[in-house]
């Protein structure tokens, strides 16, 4: 577990490392970045998790379960909101079940923490979190990725997986969802892509989103406008910075 600069949470666990590109959000993925990075270090975990392909490096698919990593919450005492696995998919199709539910077993076992898990693959998410191994937690918030209009029935899969908390990441943003229904969507972060190769991300959109949040009473956190360099954008929106969390964690 690790302290982190993302603005939404506290720290990130990663029981689970590697993942592989699904789709249009995946092309620049930093995790991929910073996994290439640690595998040069010959940092065990990231073994033969990226390959280079042209003039960068892309995820092999392969997937390492960290077990030592299991108890590492339990030994944080202070409570902190933690994002549950910023190098993987905990929903990847090569993660066993049988993992994912001893996962599920130490955030049970620590309701101090508040664990934020985001997927790509939330239809494979609703599947196995409906069995009744899963029982529904009320420090885990559920969350799926949306980039653009392509993959916008995610949400639908979202709100078919039982959840105490549910989120959407529009991040990166790199496409219009104007047609994104927020029903029963409790937060929604929203980002531009940040680093060498980012691709724009237009006002507009954000405002798309913001009405949307609006009209479905749905907690609305704008993480940055992203670019090159996303100091220099920063985060300002409608001439200030939104931070709203889950009425969860506000109350």
């Amino acid at each position: 577990m690790a302290e982190t600069t993302i603005e939404w949470t506290d720290a990130t666990w990663n029981p689970v490392a590697g993942c592989k590109v699904l789709s249009a959000g995946c092309t620049n993925c930093y995790a991929m970045r910073m996994a290439a990075r640690l595998q040069a270090m010959d940092v065990e975990k990231y073994r033969g998790l990226t390959r280079k392909s042209g003039d960068r490096y892309v995820w092999t698919g392969k997937i390492a379960l960290d077990e030592r990593a299991l108890a590492i919450p339990e030994k944080w005492r202070k409570p902190r909101k933690i994002f549950v696995n910023s190098m993987s998919d905990m929903f990847h199709d090569e993660v066993p079940a049988d993992f994912i539910r001893r996962v599920w077993g130490v955030m049970e076992a620590t309701p101090r923490h508040t664990y934020q898990i985001l997927t790509k693959r939330p239809d494979r998410m609703a599947e196995i979190l409906s069995h009744p191994d899963f029982p529904v937690l009320g420090n885990v918030w559920l969350g799926t990725s949306v980039e653009n209009a392509a993959v916008i029935a995610r949400l639908d899969d979202l709100r078919a997986t039982p959840a105490a908390v549910r989120f959407v990441s529009f991040e990166p943003l790199i496409g219009s969802v104007a047609q994104a229904d927020l029903t029963e969507i409790d937060w929604a972060i929203v980002g531009g892509e940040s680093g060498p190769k980012a691709r724009p991300i237009a006002e507009e959109w954000v405002e798309e989103i913001y009405d949307a949040c609006l009209g479905a009473n749905t907690a609305f956190f704008f993480k940055q406008w992203g670019g090159r360099n996303k100091k220099i954008t920063g985060r300002s929106f409608k001439g200030r910075t939104f931070d709203e969390m889950p009425r969860t964690l506000a109350a």
